[in-house]
């Protein structure tokens, strides 16, 4: 997997597909790669994906005793796609990864395309105490020795033996700790969003899921039934095809959305005297992204 540098640490990431660009952030403990697998066939079709390890977690080294939190994992991904230079993109997060999804929304709107949600909370509870409990490294090296085993083969190589135990820890702790998104802050999300949970989300209740909903500007909500937590792994199938009917129906906002972040970045340049006034490749860019139906193989 390559690494790219970013926010001052190596991001460890996997690219597929040409298209649009998408990026994919995966769940607390888990990668990218194990979190996507359902979806990945299918998204690589139509998008260029990014399925992106955060600190901490399978490649992307890190030592959660130098601190572990939200914020770094927003100001990772910022620094992510800028390193990348992506400046516009379809996004989409599980759970941790859905919280850095957004909040990342909330403060840089102008920077994504659209947006999938899936299986996070912006209260505290359920959320904290499933977290404390499901987190504990005593409770999982007693109870679920198969977990334990599965982390430590996930995290291990490359964080250190044993390091997957202080990381649960300190994201169980970020969980209980994190400032949380007000009305205020979720009113800034204007840009079509895809809320996506299980109607048996341990995490995250159904009405919390509707709560949600109602307070963001331009959301879809998609429950699917018999699901747990793990939404697009429970029911994949029925998660690619909110998907695919999300993406198609808001394809055109999405190009609009790209064509004038590309326009304002060509203005920018100008107004500064960094370019000249017209920049033809900003602006094809953007418009090559979506060039015919990306979506009809879906």
């Amino acid at each position: 997997m390559p690494l790219i540098r970013a926010n001052g640490i190596d991001v460890s990431y996997t690219v597929e597909g040409a298209g649009p660009p998408l990026v994919f952030l995966h769940g607390a403990s888990s990668t990218a790669l194990e979190d996507w697998a359902a979806q990945r066939p299918l998204f690589r079709k139509a998008f260029r994906i990014h399925l992106v390890d955060a600190r901490g977690h399978g490649a992307t080294r890190w030592d959660v005793r130098d601190g572990f939190d939200r914020d770094m994992l927003v100001d990772d991904l910022l620094g992510f796609v800028d390193a990348l230079g992506l400046p516009t993109f379809h996004l989409v997060g599980f759970s941790m990864g859905a919280m850095t999804a957004l909040t990342f929304a909330t403060r840089h709107p102008e920077r994504l395309r659209t947006a999938i949600i899936c299986g996070i909370d912006v209260v505290r509870e359920p959320r904290a105490s499933v977290a404390r409990r499901l987190m504990d490294p005593q409770r999982i090296l007693r109870d679920e020795p198969d977990w334990a085993a599965q982390l430590e083969r996930r995290h291990g190589p490359i964080q250190g033996e044993g390091t997957w135990q202080l990381l649960m820890k300190a994201i169980a702790d970020d969980v209980a700790s994190a400032r949380l998104l007000t009305p205020e802050e979720l009113r800034r999300v204007r840009l079509p969003v895809l809320l996506a949970y299980g109607d048996r989300d341990v995490f995250v209740p159904a009405d919390h899921a509707v709560a949600i909903h109602r307070q963001l500007p331009d959301s879809r909500l998609f429950i699917a039934p018999n699901s747990p937590h793990q939404v697009m792994v429970s029911q994949p199938a029925l998660f690619n095809q909110a998907a695919a009917n999300f993406y198609r129906s808001t394809e055109q906002v999405a190009r609009q959305r790209a064509e004038k972040a590309a326009r304002a970045r060509v203005a920018a340049r100008a107004a500064t005297g960094g370019a000249a006034e017209y920049d033809p490749t900003a602006v094809a860019v953007a418009e090559a992204d979506h060039a015919g139906d990306p979506f009809h193989e879906w």
